[in-house]
């Protein structure tokens, strides 16, 4: 697909003039009190989320043009590919076909087979594995003599289970404890195994190839500590999530479940990655958060530019990174439960992308993808928000809540009401801010912030929330003209330290530079 650079569109220039003109100087105070019906024209439900857009900085004029560049950039078309299955992910030359994985039935979605892919052969072998997958989950809830269940992988095989566990921790079956370990840090896989028995644990090794260095080291630990403490049976206690039979066969896993090289590891947690929260939440549960996801999915490809959440939260994203210049946005789960979801973001759209060049390999002229970070609130409030409120530079704020508590109303009176006033109040504090001729507690507000609001956390409404900002992702990649799905970036310092490893214990540092040679040396001394 011949794609004309984003700067390069006309779009983009009225988007500077118009920037230069009147955006930089937009307040969001006066937008409100001249629109009665601001919040309604910057506000929107799409499935299982609401989206309050309302105290950003953008007007009709502003969302015009961005919606303009999207369709210069060729969005639709981009979107399209990648739900036709074609080579979207270029320099790996694989299709991007996450969405697959939480489809219903072919025969509903009407997906041909393309050029380069069968889907509808693709879309038989996922429901075949996941049938299978979810029969063992079951297996293993039903299984009173596992206890305890540990998630061996790092990158998308842990963010992902691990934050929708958590997230839906008032869905998981009782007795079973779910774990995960990621670090190649020998203290964390540690700390895990000294609270359990090897009799009452199963260990789920996740890694697509079965060669990541960090989860393989931590599955080879696992399995000595299962055999030194006497453990009997490797194939009814580990199981795998790779496309590598042959190798967890040698580990001595029989139980194997894989996925395809159209899965990227962040969009993986659809997949047999998930297995840990299909074991938490059951197989209807799974399925539900599949539906929640593939709702999402439907929104995304079916609606109109101007009514498409992902699409006007992927605009905004770039409004704010070219235009605005905001480096850094800060994600402020008010849930306790979405504990998790800011470190799982940081990979979904850093990794995503983080990219300085555009998918033929130029190197780009204008950023791409801001530093993600964040904390659940109230947290956050006691910690960084002051800078947020006060400090020299300004940071979009993303907040989400959760209307109705997952815990009975009864069991804990007041707490979610204060929740949600806190939620409330600093994204009204960040808006309006307050004047102060002495300084101290001048706050300059007409600072950015968007609000998603979920009726509850549920499988579904998670499905939701997650499928909903990877094509976010999706959409301020295609604009930017990256490739949103290799991660080359990755690579480097892994093939460095398969060089710097064995030097730890030869102690040679020829050849290395001035600071990597003294600080091995001072590793080694004495």
């Amino acid at each position: 697909m011949k794609r004309l650079r984003c700067d390069q569109t006309p779009a983009w220039a009225a988007l500077q003039a118009y920037f230069d003109a009147s955006g930089r100087q937009f307040d969001a105070r006066a937008a409100f009190a001249q629109d009665a019906r601001r919040f309604e024209a910057f506000s929107q439900d799409a499935p299982h989320v609401f989206a309050d857009l309302s105290k950003n900085l953008i007007d009709a004029d502003s969302q015009a043009l961005l919606l303009a560049l999207a369709r210069q950039c060729g969005l639709e078309q981009q979107r399209d590919a990648m739900f036709a299955g074609e080579l979207i992910n270029s320099t790996e030359q694989r299709a991007v076909m996450h969405f697959l994985l939480r489809n219903p039935p072919l025969a509903q979605e009407g997906y041909a087979p393309s050029a380069t892919n069968n889907i509808a052969e693709a879309q038989g072998q996922v429901e075949a594995t996941l049938t299978a997958m979810l029969a063992y989950a079951e297996q293993v809830r039903a299984d009173a003599a596992i206890t305890d269940i540990v998630n061996i992988g790092i990158g998308g095989s842990d963010l992902g289970p691990q934050m929708a566990v958590l997230a839906l921790g008032e869905f998981a079956a009782a007795g079973k404890r779910l774990h995960f370990v990621s670090n190649i840090d020998g203290d964390e896989l540690a700390g895990v195994l000294r609270r359990l028995k090897p009799g009452n644990t199963l260990f789920l090794i996740a890694s697509k190839t079965f060669t990541t260095l960090e989860t393989m080291t931590n599955a080879r630990s696992a399995k000595a500590w299962f055999e030194a403490q006497g453990g009997q049976g490797i194939a009814r206690h580990f199981a795998a999530l790779t496309t590598n039979v042959a190798a967890a066969n040698d580990f001595g896993i029989s139980t194997t479940f894989g996925f395809w090289d159209w899965v990227g590891g962040r969009y993986s947690l659809w997949s047999a990655i998930g297995l840990p929260l299909a074991i938490a939440i059951g197989a209807a549960g799974f399925r539900e958060f599949l539906a929640g996801a593939h709702a999402m999915d439907a929104h995304f490809r079916g609606a109109a530019l101007e009514d498409n959440l992902p699409v006007r939260l992927g605009l905004l994203d770039v409004w704010y990174r070219n235009f605005h210049g905001f480096s850094s946005r800060s994600i402020a789960p008010y849930s306790s439960a979405l504990r998790r979801w800011p470190a799982y973001l940081q990979q979904l759209e850093m990794e995503s992308n983080g990219k300085r060049v555009d998918i033929d390999g130029q190197p780009l002229p204008f950023d791409t993808s801001p530093v993600l970070w964040g904390e659940p609130g109230t947290n956050g409030q006691h910690a960084y928000f002051q800078m947020l409120h006060q400090g020299t530079s300004v940071v979009p704020v993303e907040f989400v809540a959760v209307k109705q508590a997952a815990h009975a109303p009864n069991d804990l009176p007041g707490h979610h009401a204060k929740l949600l006033a806190n939620a409330l109040a600093q994204a009204q504090a960040l808006m309006r801010g307050k004047a102060d001729a002495g300084g101290h507690q001048d706050f300059p507000g007409n600072r950015p912030s968007t609000f998603l609001l979920l009726e509850q956390l549920t499988p579904a409404s998670l499905g939701a929330l997650i499928a909903l900002h990877e094509h976010r992702v999706f959409v301020s990649g295609a604009i930017w003209g990256i490739n949103s799905f290799d991660q080359w970036g990755v690579e480097l310092g892994k093939v460095l330290a398969r060089d710097i490893e064995p030097r730890l214990h030869s102690g040679d540092v020829s050849g290395l530079d001035g600071s990597t040679a003294g600080l091995l040396q001072r590793l080694l001394s004495t």
